[in-house]
């Protein structure tokens, strides 16, 4: 059991956890770059302090900082949120070095999902279904040009330790397989410090669904239903929906049981996601796992009632899961909407003071965000300052819900996406519940 956790992260989901903490009569400490000194992640921890100035490598990524911070408070724990070193094998194994409980899974499960070449490799000998891969170690050699011909144009070169589309190139034809290889490369080793890179089948706007799943430190593993992630720019989700518009509960079943065995291969032990891409006739493949919370529980907590970063912590005290599979049911519909500070039509951030910040509010209205009037939002971290949650008990009320609070949400002194996210609530296409990855692109263009 420990006492005392730190949080090593900023913005909304160090106040979502340190929330958490509090109510299960934990002490919190908030640790905070020279950019976040006002932040209220500061003001509502029990502690603070400061790990170096705004770059997130000498902050937010400085493993010696924030082990240093939970030495000199007594920390017993460190939750990463999401982001930064969440899913960073060596410091979840640093810290349980250090004496210090990692509110996550083990740094095995971590490597074993966070390397996605051996993830696939992990699944497939679970029967999660997958799609063809191919490796690259060196220059294109004619046996790889015979494997991307078996598999077909499009293809799709991955990072193998990447993710948020970075290091992920889309090919065509064969004589440009070399040329995006080597862009790849330099784009996974600036991001990752990693360029190795592999092959995949590309498959041309799929839905994008993940499944939640949560385990124990003593082999149980259940799923809580899916999310539908399919509106994106550049690879990054900006909207959520659960349940997905377009699954039929055999394959929702089907993809639950799924995740289960996915989690239950690398022994998983904590809240996580299995993330598959579905195509037009709802075959489902393995995308990845990401080995954390993520940015948009919240809408899986609101359908099915259970508080999934209390849980997390609960099993990294080693509890038991206090839910069995039939105890899981899902109530009404929920839509998430990211609000970044970015231009809504080119996506360019938009950093600056807020000069007026008015929350939405009423019945099934959730926000997560440490912004209020007067907050600076700093050109150092990822762009979004809220997130926007809503529940009702269908998809066309929670539409409905979300357009009205959307409309009542008022920023001022940044640009934000709120008109983007309210052009989407009357869309025909997301009305209708058949939008892709595609969406944004064809919309916009």
């Amino acid at each position: 059991m420990f006492k005392k956790v730190l949080i090593a992260n900023r913005g909304e989901i160090s106040l979502r956890v340190n929330r958490a903490c509090h109510e299960l009569g934990l002490k919190t400490v908030a640790v905070y770059s020279t950019a976040d000194k006002d932040s209220l992640h500061v003001k509502f921890a029990d502690e603070s302090v400061c790990i170096g100035p705004p770059s997130p490598k000498e902050s937010y990524l400085n493993m010696q900082a924030i082990l240093a911070a939970a030495e000199v408070t007594g920390a017993d724990a460190v939750h990463p949120g999401y982001g930064f070193l969440s899913e960073n094998a060596e410091f979840a194994k640093i810290c349980e070095a250090s004496n210090l409980t990692f509110i996550g899974p083990s740094y095995e499960a971590i490597g074993s999902m966070g390397h996605k070449i051996r993830a696939k490799e992990k699944v497939e000998s679970a029967g999660v279904p997958t799609l063809t891969s191919i490796k690259v170690k060196g220059e294109v050699t004619p046996e790889i040009r015979k494997q991307v011909e078996k598999v077909g144009f499009p293809i799709l070169i991955k990072a193998a330790m990447g993710g948020g589309g970075r290091g992920m190139k889309i090919v065509r034809r064969i004589e440009d397989l070399a040329g995006q290889l080597d862009v790849a490369r330099s784009e996974a080793k600036n991001a990752f410090s990693s360029d190795e890179v592999y092959i995949e089948k590309y498959l041309e706007n799929p839905k994008h669904i993940e499944i939640q799943v949560l385990g124990d430190k003593h082999g149980n593993v259940i799923h809580l239903g899916e999310r539908d992630c399919s509106i994106q720019r550049r690879h990054q989700k900006l909207l959520e929906e659960a349940p997905s518009p377009v699954l039929n509960e055999e394959v929702r079943m089907k993809m639950g049981l799924v995740a289960v065995a996915a989690a239950k291969a690398v022994g998983y032990s904590s809240a996580g996601t299995v993330e598959f891409i579905v195509d037009k006739n709802l075959n489902f493949y393995f995308l990845e796992m990401n080995t954390r919370i993520q940015v948009e529980h919240p809408i899986t907590e609101m359908i099915t009632g259970v508080d999934l970063v209390r849980e997390q912590i609960r099993s990294a005290m080693g509890e038991k899961l206090r839910y069995q599979q039939k105890d899981i049911q899902f109530r009404g519909h929920s839509i998430e909407c990211r609000i970044t500070a970015e231009d809504p039509r080119t996506f360019a951030p938009n950093p600056g003071q807020i000069k007026l910040f008015h929350p939405p509010m009423g019945f099934g209205v959730r926000l997560e965000s440490t912004a209020c009037s007067d907050y600076f939002v700093p050109p150092f971290y990822d762009s979004m300052i809220a997130k926007l949650i809503v529940h009702d008990e269908n998809r066309k009320m929670a539409i409905m819900k979300m357009h009205g609070a959307l409309k009542e949400f008022v920023i001022h002194g940044v640009k934000t996406t709120i008109p983007l996210h309210i052009d989407i609530m009357t869309h025909p296409e997301f009305l209708d519940g058949r939008y892709d990855t595609g969406f944004l692109t064809r919309w916009l263009a």
